[in-house]
């Protein structure tokens, strides 16, 4: 036991002195700004691409998806604010504002790529056009996955019905199903989690390498969101201090705790990976002097 606990403070330390050393606290910062800007543009053109699919009810199943899982001081306000916007009738230049979201959309990703490559300890070596059409790719599926997902939540309740109907020895069952759609918020950050550890910052990793930074993400985000919450509920007056802004200010502490945490995540597979000795390697570059061997001949 003495020399598991020995190694895990030797990682968690290994990780918050990088965090500290190489502005963790402002990636955060960045990543959490970056995400409040790209949020409504991702619903904006997650909705007019989900219509054009089919999918009439994306925006109520995207909503629910992003911020359930948010307390609910936060979220309310918010989404009452997304769904006026997703609202708006929209003229004849819906095509460029589509792609205008999806490429602000894409900012976010963008922030979170340049952010796990510093947590990763690894230098980006693809071209900034395949990184910004991967981050635009990101988006893209992210829409589809969220578009197919609100299909079968429509599907889903038609179906149970059906079965409860003339199935009614699967009572028990059924009802198993019916609450999946909660679990199902908790799948999706999972899995959204998982890819981002995996396919945003350069080099290769395994799924076992990430595993754990995502399972301390979510236990920190979950004890995060109760603390959080408590203390706007016991302590804090916003709207004293910031007045008409303190709903926005809110979310932008909020999105930063989100933010810090998932760094440190990232920065935990990092320090494992490091203490393991299977740190991902960076190319070799070209030989320094000292690599450089003096000819036999010129030897005196």
């Amino acid at each position: 036991m003495r020399p598991f606990l020995r190694m895990f403070y030797k990682v968690t330390y290994d990780a918050l002195m990088h965090f500290s050393e190489d502005d963790g606290w402002a990636m955060a910062s960045h990543v959490a700004l970056s995400i409040l800007l790209a949020v409504f543009p991702f619903l904006i053109f997650g909705t007019a691409l989900a219509s054009f699919l089919g999918a009439d009810q994306f925006a109520e199943t995207a909503i629910h998806l992003i911020f359930d899982t948010w307390p609910e001081a936060i979220a309310t306000p918010l989404s009452d604010q997304v769904v006026e916007v997703l609202t708006i009738q929209r003229g004849g230049l819906l095509t460029i504002s589509v792609l205008a979201a999806a490429y602000f959309a894409s900012n976010g990703v963008e922030a979170l790529r340049v952010s796990l490559n510093r947590a990763y300890r690894v230098s980006e070596s693809r071209p900034w056009y395949v990184t910004r059409l991967f981050s635009l790719g990101f988006v893209l599926a992210a829409v589809v996955a969220l578009a197919a997902l609100s299909l079968l939540l429509v599907a889903v309740p038609i179906a149970l019905s059906f079965a409860e109907k003339w199935f009614p020895w699967m009572e028990d069952l059924l009802a198993t199903i019916s609450s999946w759609r909660l679990l199902g918020t908790v799948a999706v950050l999972v899995v959204g989690l998982l890819l981002s550890h995996l396919g945003l910052p350069a080099g290769k990793r395994r799924l076992i390498d990430v595993l754990p930074g995502v399972a301390l993400t979510l236990l920190l985000w979950m004890l995060g969101g109760i603390g959080f919450a408590s203390y706007l509920a016991t302590f804090a007056n916003y709207s004293a201090t910031y007045a008409g802004l303190a709903s926005i200010m809110v979310v932008l502490i909020f999105l930063y705790m989100v933010g810090v945490i998932f760094l440190i995540g990232a920065e935990f597979n990092a320090a494992l990976l490091k203490f393991a000795g299977m740190a991902p390697r960076q190319s070799p570059g070209p030989p320094g002097p000292s690599h450089i061997k003096e000819p036999a001949n010129s030897r005196r």
